[in-house]
């Protein structure tokens, strides 16, 4: 039997299963049970975020049917339930066709509902002969149209459609849903695993399980970060931990072993500059807003090392730090000798604090300024 990936496995199968977009999927359902239906919908959102989920489930709550016709719709194969992929599908002979078979009556639910995914594909003739549909539709016909680029879809479309905006999932939320989806699968994970693959996912719970399934597909029946960090390549948790420590004791020594010992497991410069970037953030954030701040998403226990970690910097030493790596991140790419570009960048944020006091003691006539931590 063939494999079915957890992206697909673990779709929501009711309104109450959805995960980061509650307040739509009440609002959906309160419109049904309110007999406040529109003709037209418009899902936008980024990849990932339950768009496709959501329209199917709306489908099957209008629909009303048996739960063999219930499984046929979550499945896309339902005949009263048409799904339309726009990229494949743009031009105006598709969209006449699909006006044409509009007029005929469901052969089993209460409506014909059509799913147009990705529907700013669709060329100016086709937007075009959809729109006459749209203006006039047929009693039995719905339309849930579902893109992740709003502003190609005209005006004129969005007019007539009720828009609902999908936002990212929080990372916090889709690491809760990975934790009971592992637990599903007879494994066990790091919550420092579950939420590296919450952020790597970018608020997309498809991308984030897909990501999941490439950690499961090792064989492992124990998920941990440094399984992670062997299956993509990325750099070390605690040699960056190492690193960042280095910089907080001005020791650009230390700073210099750690990186090295980075690029040496075979990590590019450009990643370990961008993982730097990530837990300089993080730290900027704690260090600003507090250890119980929820705008980063981290495990408990990674939460408390950081967050003692993010008392030995200061906020405006942070962001000058953040702002050398942006620039030499993108220096290096076009430089002959990235690498010295690199280790000039390590030695440079673990000397921050005293090149700093040397700007500001040229800058105030000689003055010694007072120093903050």
């Amino acid at each position: 039997m063939a494999y079915t990936v957890l992206a697909r496995r673990y779709r929501s199968q009711t309104f109450d299963e959805v995960v980061g977009q509650e307040p739509i999927a009440r609002t959906l359902r309160n419109a049904i049970e309110a007999g406040r239906v529109a003709h037209a919908y418009l899902f936008v959102g980024t990849r990932g975020v339950g768009k496709t989920t959501t329209a199917r489930l709306f489908a099957k709550a209008l629909s009303g049917g048996s739960p063999e016709t219930d499984a046929l719709i979550m499945q896309g194969k339902d005949t009263d339930v048409i799904e339309i992929d726009a990229a494949s599908n743009t031009s105006v002979d598709d969209a006449r066709e699909l006006i044409a078979n509009s007029v005929y009556m469901p052969l089993r639910g209460k409506y014909k509902i059509y799913i147009i995914d990705e529907v700013h594909m669709l060329s100016t003739q086709a937007f075009n002969a959809l729109l006459k549909t749209m203006e006039e539709p047929p009693e039995h016909v719905k339309f849930i149209l579902c893109t992740t680029d709003p502003h190609k879809v005209p005006p004129t479309i969005q007019s007539r459609c009720q828009r609902f905006d999908f936002r990212n999932i929080p990372a916090s939320r889709i690491a809760e849903h990975l934790g009971n989806v592992v637990t599903q699968e007879g494994c066990t994970a790091d919550p420092e695993l579950l939420h590296a693959v919450a952020r790597l996912g970018n608020g997309s719970m498809r991308d984030a399980l897909s990501l999941l399934d490439r950690v499961m597909a090792t064989g492992e029946k124990h998920l941990t970060h440094s399984l992670l960090e062997e299956l993509l390549g990325i750099p070390d948790r605690t040699l960056l931990a190492s690193l960042l420590d280095a910089v907080s004791q001005a020791n650009p020594a230390g700073a210099l072993e750690s990186a090295a010992q980075l690029l040496a497991r075979g990590v590019s410069i450009d990643q370990v500059i961008e993982a730097l970037l990530a837990r300089l953030r993080d730290l900027l954030v704690l260090c600003t807003c507090g250890p119980q701040t929820t705008l980063v998403d981290i495990s408990d226990q990674a939460r408390a090392e950081e967050a003692q970690r993010a008392t030995q910097f200061d906020p405006a030493g942070i962001v000058h730090m953040i702002a050398l790596c942006e620039n030499v991140q993108r220096s290096a790419k076009n430089s002959a000798v990235p690498r010295a570009l690199f280790d000039a960048l390590m030695v440079r944020l673990a000397l921050t604090d005293k090149l700093a006091d040397a700007a500001a003691f040229i800058s105030t006539g000689g003055q010694i300024p007072a120093k903050k931590r």
